[in-house]
């Protein structure tokens, strides 16, 4: 369970890795779409302060005399008695005033397809000067105290618009309107055909390059976790004195192989082995050597084992467990003995041993047609450890239902 929880830590950590650049991709989009429309805003705030500069310098000098030509035609809107001036026969100059101005400005603009804009009112005395939708709800806002209003139009326009503020130079053909020093008079719109695109292509790529590469960090980090915890889990199942399994391993994976052979109703097998008279091969040749057997006795046993699902463990002192799954009453009694002969054939020298030599005592257990308990697996197997020792040790013995028998009416001889 604990490499469940790894993996899925490791899941959630990715997981999170690509919220966050997700993240943070979203927050680069809006800011570059925030930038994209403050520079826009102050280039046509640009546009429309040269305007009214332009705009001012015309109302101080109280209107500019341009020589009449076929694009510039007297301004049949201008009240003013000296509109016209007759130089000669052939030159006429004729008053153009700021607003005059503003809209020749404008046409040559349109004709160059650039920067367009358009001086506007809501009572604008020349028709072309009428305000659009937009225009109209900008010059009712600016009434309102609005200072100025710009947005992105489709994919790469910007419109801006600012009022302009009847200045006392105005009043010359403003005041019979009823426009006062101070009052929005009208506005210019400002429209940018181009404005810079968002790098939406680069944002996209470069945080697609960092989400990968932090998942890969992920994926590697994960990888050496894992296998630092497979390596600490091996280590944490494996006694650490004989080189085998130890008893916890054997407590959680008996369970699972325990309900697996129930499920797929497959036998069973659990061999118990005690080395013999071991507290007095300890008291001949002292602890160091009592290790050293223990080792040589749990590599001949585990040298034994010859399937996948098969293990042994430390049980206890100088007890082993075996677990062989798929295997029946007849199999056990053939590899107990095997068992039995392999730590004979060590050659260990145990001078007080009625054998002389290192022998191991065996009790087996099988779950066949009628499945026990795990627990009950184990105690029946104890049990048969426990008989095998009765009778002499340096033997093997099985349980099994026939011998109970025996055992209960005082005939058994050799076994359970």
């Amino acid at each position: 369970m604990t490499g469940y929880r790894l993996n899925f830590r490791l899941v959630l950590a990715g997981l999170l890795w690509c919220a966050l650049v997700g993240l943070s991709l979203a927050w680069n989009i809006y800011q570059a779409n925030e930038k994209r429309q403050e520079l826009a805003l102050e280039t046509a705030r640009s546009f429309f302060e040269q305007i009214v500069i332009t705009r001012r310098w015309n109302a101080r000098h109280g209107g500019v005399y341009v020589p009449v030509t076929p694009e510039t035609q007297p301004n049949p809107y201008l009240k003013d008695p000296q509109r016209d001036l007759r130089i000669s026969d052939d030159l006429t100059l004729t008053l153009v005033n700021p607003a005059f101005m503003t809209r020749q400005l404008a046409e040559i603009a349109q004709q160059s397809r650039g920067v367009q804009f358009h001086i506007t009112s809501l009572k604008p005395l020349r028709p072309e000067n009428q305000p659009t939708d937009w225009e109209t709800e900008a010059l009712r806002q600016f009434e309102q105290g609005l200072a100025e209003k710009g947005e992105i139009v489709g994919e790469r326009s910007y419109r801006y618009m600012a009022p302009l503020i009847t200045e006392k130079a105005c009043l010359r053909c403003h005041e019979e309107q009823g426009y006062r020093e101070g009052d929005v008079r009208g506005g210019v719109s400002v429209t940018l055909p181009r404005v810079a695109a968002i790098p939406l292509a680069a944002l996209t790529f470069s945080h697609l390059a960092i989400g990968l590469s932090g998942l890969l960090v992920i994926v590697i980090m994960g990888q050496m976790l894992s296998g630092y915890h497979r390596q600490l889990r091996e280590q944490a199942m494996v006694d650490s004195l004989t080189g085998v399994r130890n008893r916890r391993f054997f407590n959680e994976q008996f369970q699972q192989t325990w309900r697996s052979g129930r499920r797929q109703q497959i036998p069973l097998a659990v061999i118990l082995c005690d080395i013999d008279h071991f507290k007095d091969y300890n008291d001949a040749f002292g602890h160091p050597a009592g290790d050293q057997c223990l080792r040589q006795v749990a590599q001949a046993l585990q040298a034994k084992l010859r399937r996948g699902g098969d293990f042994c463990a430390r049980y206890g002192g100088e007890e082993f467990v075996l677990v062989l799954p798929n295997t029946g009453l007849p199999g056990i009694r053939d590899f107990a003995e095997e068992l039995r002969q392999a730590v004979i054939d060590l050659n260990i020298r145990h001078p007080n041993s009625p054998t002389g030599g290192v022998t191991i005592s065996l009790g087996g257990a099988v779950a066949e047609d009628a499945y026990p308990e795990s627990e009950v697996l184990v105690q029946q197997a104890d049990q048969a450890l426990y008989l095998a020792k009765q009778q002499g040790r340096n033997r093997s013995e099985i349980y099994d239902n026939l011998r109970e028998r025996r055992l209960a009416a005082g005939t058994g001889k050799s076994g359970l």
